[in-house]
């Protein structure tokens, strides 16, 4: 049982308080079979999702070094709350605990898997030797190696470790695809009972999410992982995890959490910011309905609210959130920066500043961000608002170099970003930067967000050009006047597209493309300008000069900052304009 969840309020009604007592009475089980783990990780599973954190770790403690699913849940929740905290101890006591959950699957494994001798194409006879514990534990093991690798790259820079994280996620993907065949071979079967059910819910979500997220690398990428094994079909992703969703396995939630990541998140900053929000809001009310308090389940219908526009009512559930539960703090630290985005999207600075001061002092998430961001919020301010917070914008500017961190060896491209842009403030004397929340807005592709109001879209346009008239009147023009000028017009271009008038957008996006060789540091302008110019034609239907503009983007740049996450947006922008060959399962 991977788990994310969260639940209801302590303090709910009667109902609630019987469900409790229901849990606290459970006896330790004096023999786990198959069936007994799978139902009391169940259990476990609803306590999670209703924010009784502790209680479902507790409840799966004495059982994890004994039974699979225990000892997957239990580590599965300790990797879920390292990768929140990011502290280095919470992340070696989930790596530990991970290595000791891997050793209690190993040890239901078949001897020769068919894993371990690859030569050894799945049979009909191999499949019928598999025992339904044995098949278990290959889906088991599979989740665990898969989380293990996904810590090991945030441990530290070693490359070692970088390359046995790889190693691991090639394994992992290699059960799940022999368990996908198992599963193939075993549909027809009259046999099949709950625990099959199980198994079939684990290897959709294995074979789903694998599918889907290498479906969204850049083709470069991923024909360096087709040499080694990797393929990637969206479709089929999309299709397990939507199969495995509607299920009633313990991975349901698994899968309908991997789809709403998918829609709510990925798409919009990997993507073009087309989210599936109906598909979302479907997957997820079954689940309000059930654990109508749960921190998690009421997260994402903030986001989703979010998304589409009501800010207002994203608000107001991001704080019923933040009221749900006061254990995993982490899960607060999410709301803070949702709400700081929605008070930027509004332009209430000092609301945005209240939650961007909130992270930067208590979440460790990304430092550089958190202070960049800060420091933004703050340039909007009136000059009488700003004394009153008591901050120095120029200092927390110079703060954010010495706070970038590495994961896998590798700096964030987004700190990089922060990094680059704060340096302005570096000299005796600082360059001030122009609109840098609005620009740090683009990079996170909230413009397709705010694209849905079209009244906080004309606010926001009324700002820019009060900016660009002000950059226009300066009288004597400094070494990044062009790059600024160029920045605002690629902003107020995003505008004037999501309120529909696409001939002046178009004349703005122009306008930075023409001015190529005047930008100075900024490289990142031009590229990203085509491939925004690329989608106003896809817009208009003009599809050939849309994937024009989009493969200049893709093939006439490089070494410039957040091109990786551009080349994410570009692949998700030409897949929806012409159909690619599809890749094999």
């Amino acid at each position: 049982m991977a788990s994310v969840g969260n639940g209801t309020e302590e303090s709910g009604g009667g109902e609630e308080e019987n469900f409790e007592d229901a849990f606290e009475n459970i006896p330790v089980a004096s023999k786990m079979d198959l069936k007994c783990a799978l139902e009391e990780c169940s259990m476990a599973l609803n306590l999670f999702l209703n924010n009784k954190f502790s209680e479902a770790l507790e409840l799966l403690r004495p059982w994890s070094k004994d039974s699979m699913y225990h000892a997957l849940g239990y580590s599965t929740i300790l990797v879920m709350q390292a990768a929140m905290t990011f502290e280095q101890q919470d992340i070696q006591m989930g790596i530990s605990t991970m290595k000791e959950a891997l050793q209690t699957c190993q040890r239901f494994r078949k001897r020769s898997t068919v894993v371990e001798s690859l030569s050894n194409l799945v049979s009909k006879q191999s499949v019928d030797q598999l025992s339904e514990e044995e098949m278990h534990a290959e889906i088991c093991y599979a989740e665990c190696l898969l989380q293990k690798a996904a810590l090991t790259f945030v441990q530290d820079e070693n490359m070692i470790n970088f390359i046995k994280g790889g190693l691991k996620i090639r394994t992992s993907y290699q059960i799940y695809k022999e368990c996908y065949q198992v599963l193939q071979m075993t549909q027809g079967n009259k046999s099949k009972n709950e625990t099959y059910h199980q198994f079939e819910g684990g290897v959709k979500l294995g074979i789903g999410a694998f599918n889907l997220m290498l479906s969204l690398l850049p083709g470069r990428i991923l024909r360096l992982l087709e040499f080694i094994g990797f393929s990637g079909n969206r479709e089929l992703g999309l299709c397990q995890l939507r199969e495995g969703a509607s299920g009633s396995s313990l991975r349901a939630i698994l899968c309908t959490f991997t789809l709403l990541v998918y829609h709510t998140y990925v798409s919009l900053i990997l993507g073009t910011g087309e989210a599936n929000l109906q598909e979302a809001d479907s997957l997820l009310e079954p689940y309000l309905q059930k654990f109508p308090n749960g921190s998690i389940i009421l997260f994402y219908a903030a986001r989703i609210d979010t998304l589409k526009g009501n800010f207002e009512q994203a608000q107001l559930r991001f704080q019923e959130c933040i009221a749900a539960q006061q254990e995993w703090k982490q899960i607060h630290h999410l709301c803070y920066w949702e709400l700081m985005w929605c008070f930027t999207f509004q332009q209430n600075w000092l609301q945005a500043y209240r939650y961007a001061d909130l992270l930067s002092k208590e979440s460790r998430w990304s430092k550089a961000i958190y202070v960049f961001q800060k420091a933004a919020i703050l340039c909007m301010l009136p000059e009488d608002d700003l004394k009153k917070t008591g901050e120095d914008i120029v200092s927390l500017f110079r703060q954010v170099d010495s706070l970038k961190q590495r994961i896998a060896g590798k700096s964030i491209p987004t700190e990089k970003f922060a990094v680059r842009k704060a340096r302005r403030y570096a000299s005796s004397q600082p360059v001030k930067l122009i609109l840098p929340v609005l620009e740090m807005m683009y990079v996170w592709n909230g413009f397709a967000v705010v694209g849905k109001r079209a009244d906080i879209t004309e606010n926001l346009l009324v700002t820019i050009e009060k900016e660009e008239t002000a950059l226009q009147n300066e009288t004597s023009h400094n070494e990044y006047y062009m790059d600024d000028a160029c920045m605002l017009q690629l902003l107020k271009g995003l505008c004037l597209k999501h309120l529909g008038r696409l001939m002046q957008a178009e004349l703005c996006f122009s306008k930075v493309i023409q001015s190529e060789k005047q930008i100075k540091y900024d490289n990142y302008l031009v590229p990203f300008t085509l491939y925004e110019l690329g989608l106003l034609y896809k817009q208009q239907d003009e599809k050939e000069k849309a994937i024009r503009y989009i493969e200049t983007a893709k093939n006439n740049y490089k070494e410039y900052s957040m091109e990786s996450r551009l080349h994410f947006r570009i692949h998700a922008a030409l897949d929806s304009l012409k159909v690619s060959p599809a890749s094999t399962p």
